[in-house]
């Protein structure tokens, strides 16, 4: 299959085996599906030229790697601010739920001043870690400069997707932004994969600036609590600097 999805009409959409997540064969990453909330979002139309400056992904249980429908629409409309909502349904039922912030857009260059990242031709060549299952880990392209997947601990790394989000289209600058965001517990998880479930309830993605290539990076640590509750955080960017940050609060335990 040449994308993560492919668009049957009428808002559904069939993922194909390019979504399977590293935990199971039959369950998607939360990146792709995350990308699609957000492209049913991007699509509403505004009155005025506006971007999303916050989205809030709530996973609501597993996601097959199955048919998928998609709704989207402004739930609070305003001149210069509105909330936007999407939902993600898998047989009938919501899987996933978006709820993201769009701004009417000014400019605001003059005060932008943002070292980058080192580029991805600085970092080594990083691939799925034993254990973890093939799909979406094998076909984006990643590049690490601090840590990598199979290393517990904070990590810096590239990530470019090599298939479209959705068959014959291409992604937005906040459409690779979101497949990649989902990733930031994965890469800089604290404990070995092996044994311990690090699992995100959510994922929150706050925006300055629209990203441009093809290429996002993740500056990204986690804290973990006594309790089996922790948290991971990411800086994310392009190649010209930072573009915005990533949460995700995480479930952890023992692998059973």
């Amino acid at each position: 299959m040449s994308a993560f999805f492919l668009d049957l009409g009428d808002d559904r959409y069939a993922a194909t085996e390019h979504t399977t997540g590293p935990w199971t064969a039959t369950t998607q990453h939360l990146g792709p599906p995350s990308a699609l909330l957000g492209r049913a979002m991007e699509l509403l139309p505004a009155a005025a030229p506006m971007r999303i400056g916050r989205i809030t992904v709530e996973i609501l249980g597993p996601v097959p790697v199955a048919e998928v429908e998609v709704h989207a629409s402004v739930e609070r409309p305003g001149r210069s601010v509105e909330l936007l909502a999407a939902e993600l349904l898998v047989g009938g039922r919501a899987a996933v739920r978006a709820r993201a912030w769009r701004f009417r857009t000014s400019q605001t260059e003059q005060v932008e001043v943002y070292p980058p990242l080192a580029p991805p031709s600085a970092g080594e060549p990083m691939f799925r870690p034993e254990g973890w299952g093939p799909g979406y880990l094998d076909i984006m392209e990643w590049r690490a400069l601090v840590g990598h997947l199979g290393k517990p601990g904070p990590a810096t790394v590239w990530a470019r997707q090599t298939v479209p989000l959705v068959e014959g289209e291409e992604p937005t600058g906040l459409q690779r932004l979101l497949t990649v965001a989902d990733s930031g517990n994965g890469v800089s998880n604290r404990l070995d994969p092996r044994e311990w479930l690090f699992i995100n309830a959510e994922l929150t993605v706050h925006v300055h600036r629209e990203p441009a290539g093809e290429w996002i990076g993740l500056d990204a640590t986690t804290a973990v609590g006594p309790d089996g509750i922790g948290t991971a955080f990411s800086v994310l960017h392009d190649q010209q600097g930072p573009v915005g940050r990533g949460a995700q609060a995480l479930l952890i335990r023992p692998q059973t």
